[in-house]
């Protein structure tokens, strides 16, 4: 097992606030962090060392980072996977593009989680009008049109009650490549988070509670209480079995609906995760800290709760700007990530509270 040193430099593909957040947490261990990202800067420049400006097609730029590197990570997952595996020729890289190739594809994540004996919402592949009216038969009338491929946060979906819906539904998606998925009946909404290491040990964290506002995560709660306490351990098989069959090292997150046939996958993401900023206060090691262990080939970290009760709240848009307010509240930790802008449906930083 490769083991990187503290003092040696941690590549991240992406520069936005997860990629910051990865950052911090490597100076605190002595890493350095250089970024490579097509955008001149974003919210991981403040705390890195380096920032190369590079397409993620330039396969010149990317060899040249991966030798300025001793391992290299990512922080979002729509990353042409060919980019990973120019990276790979060049040195370490971890996850591995198998995991990119899996989870930026819904259709193929779909069928390789179902392949595995996971619950899914039921699905079918759509490429045309025709395929969508086909699908809403097999379905369900009550379903959601989603991208196959990019689109988070709500984006690139249309929700559908019936065949009249279709054709305003595939405009409304562009006319891309998709997936139909039918409506699932659902108690709550939770989170797996694990981290698997370089040897192969997996330690889990508390599964959230995760509310949702216009498809955006609003916040997430551990522990997540009963009912989805009662699902977690079916969850937690089928994510280990994902990280094992992807050969898997880093925090990768899978979400779930609890619902009365067990848990019921809905995505996965191979990385860091919203719902797991709480454990930066939360948990004895955050997911960020336990990633940077495992990437680098060191100990896991302690993944359990720090305080009783822990709520992690999203700041989108103006709500950030509630900061003094936030600071006023002794039970509050803020963080901001230095976006310059405030947008409509933009997070712009958290806030957790935790109950001892």
């Amino acid at each position: 097992m490769t083991t990187i040193a503290p003092g040696s430099t941690i590549g991240i593909l992406g520069g936005g606030q997860l990629g910051r957040m990865i950052a911090i947490a490597a100076a605190q261990l002595g890493y350095r962090t250089h970024i490579y990202a097509p955008e001149e800067s974003g919210p991981a420049a403040d705390v890195s060392r380096c920032w190369t400006r590079g397409a993620y097609e330039d396969a010149a730029a990317l060899s040249a980072f991966a030798d300025s590197v001793d391992v290299v990570t990512y922080e979002f997952e729509n990353i042409d996977p060919a980019a990973v595996e120019v990276l790979s020729t060049h040195g370490l890289v971890r996850p591995g593009a198998q995991a990119l190739r899996v989870a930026q594809d819904r259709l193929a994540e779909k069928n390789f989680v179902r392949d595995l004996g996971g619950l899914t919402a039921p699905f079918a592949s759509v490429e045309s009008l025709d395929d969508l009216e086909r699908a809403i038969a097999t379905v369900g009338n009550r379903s959601i049109l989603k991208t196959n491929r990019m689109g988070y946060d709500g984006k690139g979906q249309a929700r559908l009650n019936g065949p009249a819906d279709a054709p305003a539904a595939w405009d409304a998606i562009g006319r891309q490549s998709a997936i139909l998925e039918g409506f699932v009946t659902f108690e709550e909404e939770f989170s797996v988070i694990l981290v698997r290491g370089a040897n192969g040990e997996v330690r889990f964290w508390d599964s959230p509670a995760n509310v949702h506002v216009d498809g955006i995560l609003s916040t997430s709660t551990a522990p997540g209480g009963p009912r989805i306490e009662a699902q977690v351990q079916a969850a937690r098989a089928l994510a280990a079995q994902v990280a094992e069959a992807l050969g898997y090292v880093g925090v990768l997150t899978l979400e779930f609906f609890a619902s009365a046939d067990g848990p019921v996958f809905n995505e996965m993401a191979p990385r860091v995760h919203n719902s797991g900023h709480w454990t930066i206060e939360g948990a004895v090691t955050s997911q960020f800290e336990n990633h940077v262990r495992a990437i680098c080939g060191l100990p896991l970290g302690d993944t359990r709760l720090a305080a009783r009760r822990v709520q992690m709240h999203n700041l989108i848009g103006e709500e950030a700007d509630a900061w003094q307010a936030i600071l006023s509240d002794p039970s509050a930790h803020l963080h901001l990530y230095g976006k310059h802008e405030a947008r409509p449906g933009r997070k712009m930083g958290h806030v957790t509270r935790l109950t001892l």
